[in-house]
């Protein structure tokens, strides 16, 4: 073999030795990529065998809503997850009984929306009962809620929390008691406030507003009255629970301020159902309730809201806080943040014990949960002193609400006592409620007179044409509650009074009310007879007037969601009469 040969020779074996390498190599990476593929394929089916399983477990932990909204006993808490098995859900789950209490079974078998409720009850849907519950709840969340019985108020104390040791959000989420519907006089709960020591005097005035047939809500004393308890004339009363707890350090105020101020929250744990808003008050404060339901009924009732009005004492609202609403006059807490204060008000109280009242102490706890006050001037407390007819016969646009310190004022009609002057004042509110205290201006111009009208109490008549402007704002037929006159005492305009006789008004009272058709009301307005100072001017005056006749068009019902003051027309005057007219302006009218 030559020796070119046997160079081919060996280059041919050391080649096909390396061929066989590289396909040995190959082969190997082969066979790893099928045992790759195959290890995920195993991992992949394992997942899905992990997932169907997951699967079934909570569809066997989640109650069935096949029944409706009638069958159900239990509620069980969401977040099952946390508690382990169904069986630890359930044990945990049963702790909440939901027997109604006494208080829950009088007022549904009394109330005349009973059998609206019963024929609604299977018909209210989730949406609905999740209405006061957080927007951030998750589907989860949502199809637990939907299982859980519309109708059914779970009976959950202050502390039920705790001892359950589950998150405070799952009972959240068992406390449904608003709806979506429209707020009625069922839907509104009053605390009114009040003292065993003062209650024979005070109780003929939550008498004349107070109807037991439609309205919810109770008495707070501090101990038991001796007098029987009339259960039609008067809310249910209710005893306070013990302060003993708190520490109260303000040394020119009342321990009483601590048990007031936690009324709210202890007619939230009550548990009544259907509870749009709670209203305080006092024991000598009356409210306008149907000007209270359309009122609120601006407001979604499923959001955080604390609705009420300022002083009228100007050094009273620096003192305190023009961010406080005056428990006197009145204030509304929509029923979502009733239940954020019922939870917090507690541990809130032990950081204020210098605080004088009870309204700084909502307050305080109010601004911890950053709740403004959205301030309605219908609410009044009423921080004056004397006759307060300036303020009633100048009432803001708005529809009156409350009065307060019943009291301390002078009786609002002349030659009667305050119940007697309230009751009077009543037949008007019967009439037209929502336009009681309403003002409107109109002239006659050729007499050179002035007409300031405060619709079912009294009308004012001035020599001289004076405008708006001037006649809207009160007159300081009053002092303040530090006993001044002052203009800087009030926290608005108010008018001086002349002492020229010539330049005060002649007021004439009403006298009567009544329909004169479907659509329209009539008032007579009596002069009064208090003797006035001489007079030289030379225009007419208005004391030869014996009557006036006013004819009022039925108020609309939401007017003051886009308030104007109605326009009136002097339609006839004579000698002894005057007639006016009260209604919408017309296209193009206005005041002047």
């Amino acid at each position: 073999m030559s020796m070119d040969s046997y160079k081919k020779q060996q280059q041919m074996k050391s080649l096909t030795r390396q061929l066989s390498e590289h396909s040995a190599l190959g082969l190997g990476m082969s066979k790893l990529a099928l045992v790759v593929c195959a290890a995920c394929a195993c991992s992949f089916f394992y997942v899905a065998l992990l997932l169907l399983s997951s699967a079934s477990m909570m569809a066997s932990c989640i109650p069935s809503s096949s029944h409706g909204s009638t069958t159900s006993s239990r509620i069980m808490p969401y977040n099952f997850a946390l508690l382990g098995s169904s069986n630890a859900t359930t044990a945990a789950s049963s702790r909440f009984t939901l027997n109604l209490d006494q208080e829950k079974q009088r007022y549904s078998s009394t109330s005349p929306r009973k059998s609206l409720q019963q024929a609604s009850g299977s018909r209210t849907s989730a949406s609905q009962a999740s209405g006061s519950t957080s927007s951030s709840t998750s589907a989860a969340d949502s199809a637990l809620v939907s299982s859980i019985p519309a109708k059914v108020v779970p009976k959950i104390g202050p502390h039920d929390a705790a001892q359950v040791e589950i998150p405070s959000t799952t009972i959240a989420k068992t406390e449904i008691h608003t709806t979506t519907t429209a707020t009625t006089l069922y839907n509104i709960v009053f605390g009114i406030a009040a003292s065993s020591r003062l209650w024979d005097r005070r109780r003929e005035y939550v008498k004349l507003w107070w109807k037991s047939s439609q309205m919810r809500g109770f008495v707070w004393l501090d101990k038991k009255v001796r007098r029987k308890w009339s259960k039609t004339d008067y809310p249910p009363f209710r005893i306070s629970s013990s302060t003993a707890a708190f520490n109260y350090t303000n040394k020119m105020g009342a321990r009483a301020a601590i048990r007031i101020s936690r009324i709210v929250s202890e007619t939230f744990r009550i548990g009544l159902p259907d509870v749009h808003w709670f209203v305080m008050g006092d024991d000598d404060t009356i409210f306008i309730p149907e000007n209270l339901v359309k009122l609120l009924s601006k407001y979604d009732h499923t959001k955080y809201y604390y609705i009420g009005s300022s002083s009228e004492s100007h050094t009273q609202n620096l003192h305190f806080s023009y961010n406080m609403a005056y428990g006197g006059g009145g204030f509304a807490i929509s029923y979502p943040l009733a239940r954020a204060l019922e939870r917090m008000q507690d541990g809130c109280l032990h950081r204020y014990p210098y605080l004088f009242g009870s309204d700084d102490r909502i307050q305080a706890c109010m601004a911890e949960l950053g709740v403004p006050l959205v301030k309605e001037p219908g609410f009044h407390q009423f921080d004056i002193y004397g006759d307060a007819s300036g303020l009633l016969s100048a009432h803001p646009v708005s529809p009156l609400i409350s009065i307060h310190h019943l009291d301390v004022i002078h009786p609002i009609f002349p030659n009667m006592t305050q119940v007697q002057a309230l009751k009077h004042l009543s037949r008007s509110i019967k009439v037209d409620a929502p336009g009681i205290l309403q003002q409107s201006i109109c002239y006659d111009k050729w007499r050179k007179w002035s007409f300031s009208v405060s619709w079912g109490y009294a009308v004012q008549v001035y020599r001289g044409i004076l405008p708006p402007r001037e006649l809207e704002l009160p007159a300081r037929t009053f002092i303040s509650w530090y006993r001044r006159t002052e203009d800087s005492g009030f926290p608005f305009s108010t008018r001086e009074i002349s002492r020229n006789p010539c330049e005060p008004p002649t007021i004439f009272y009403m006298d009567n009310v009544g329909h004169k058709n479907s659509s329209r009301s009539y008032s007579t307005y009596a002069r009064e007879t208090k003797r006035r100072g001489d007079c030289r001017w030379k225009m007419a005056s208005p004391g030869g007037i014996d009557s006036i006749m006013v004819y009022r068009d039925r108020t609309e019902g939401n007017w003051h969601t886009a308030p104007r003051r109605h326009c009136c027309r002097v339609i006839n005057s004579d000698k002894r009469n005057v007639e006016i007219e009260v209604g919408q302006c017309r296209t193009g009218e206005f005041i002047a």
